[in-house]
């Protein structure tokens, strides 16, 4: 189980040599998540919700509030929770000069994996994202959907419990974007916890059990998505959140 509980993240930005403001990317944010299920974060560009999600994923402290994973803090149990969690960005950059192969390598080295396991799972990965036609290429010169699959690739590689996925369809081509949705859907069925923020509405409402729908850091819904559509008297989740902001203004 994964808790998030009053979550706030506080940003002090300067606007001239002698005077700041204060902002909250994130403000009081409580939600579960539970193994088997996806749970999306939805809400548009600047909601909160990659600040949202580094925290859950223990690169960036919380202002108040406290992350919990199957009873662990990062506080008592930094590196137990780490093995148990992958991170992704629509924008996480790996080492150029190196082949996927050889990154996959890395990572299983660097999470202690035994060597006859890691190659079994190197090829399952492999065929999983079909990246074999460019496993041995360097980075470099990697498409951007190529790119992105190597990226997700390495994230199973330590077999986490755990997914926290940000943007991780950004900017894809469809192919691409299908091989991603479909391995979040198999980890579903594998009895791993999905945490999906996206701003595609309808990519969500396909795959995600779930939705949390953020706007300006705080929380505005939660819910299934139908029972969202219900609770808003619309037919999809886009036109949901809109109604749950009055409409189209900031």
């Amino acid at each position: 189980m994964l808790e998030v509980k009053n979550i706030t993240k506080e940003f002090t930005k300067k606007i001239n040599k002698k005077d700041k403001i204060t902002f909250l990317a994130d403000d009081n944010i409580s939600f579960k998540a539970k193994p088997g299920e996806i749970v999306g974060i939805l809400g548009p560009n600047g909601a909160g919700k990659t600040t949202l999600l580094r925290i859950i994923s223990g690169i960036m402290e919380p202002t108040k509030g406290t992350i919990t994973i199957d009873n662990m803090n990062y506080q008592d149990n930094e590196i137990e929770i780490k093995k148990q969690i992958a991170y992704l960005s629509g924008n996480t950059k790996l080492y150029k000069d190196i082949s996927p192969y050889e990154l996959l390598q890395m990572c299983g080295n660097y999470y202690e994996v035994p060597k006859d396991i890691l190659e079994e799972r190197i090829n399952n990965i492999v065929d999983k994202f079909d990246i074999r036609p460019f496993l041995h290429q360097k980075i470099e010169n990697l498409s951007t959907g190529q790119y992105q699959r190597t990226s997700i690739a390495r994230c199973l590689v330590h077999n986490p419990k755990y997914y926290i996925l940000d943007e991780a369809t950004s900017g894809l081509d469809i192919i691409s974007s299908q091989v991603i949705l479909d391995f979040i859907k198999a980890e579903k069925n594998n009895n791993k916890c999905i945490i999906y923020s996206t701003h595609y509405m309808e990519e969500a409402e396909n795959i995600c059990d779930k939705i949390i729908m953020i706007n300006k850091g705080q929380i505005i819904t939660t819910g299934t998505p139908k029972e969202i559509k219900k609770q808003t008297k619309t037919t999809n989740l886009r036109d949901a959140f809109f109604a749950l902001v009055g409409g189209y203004h900031e």
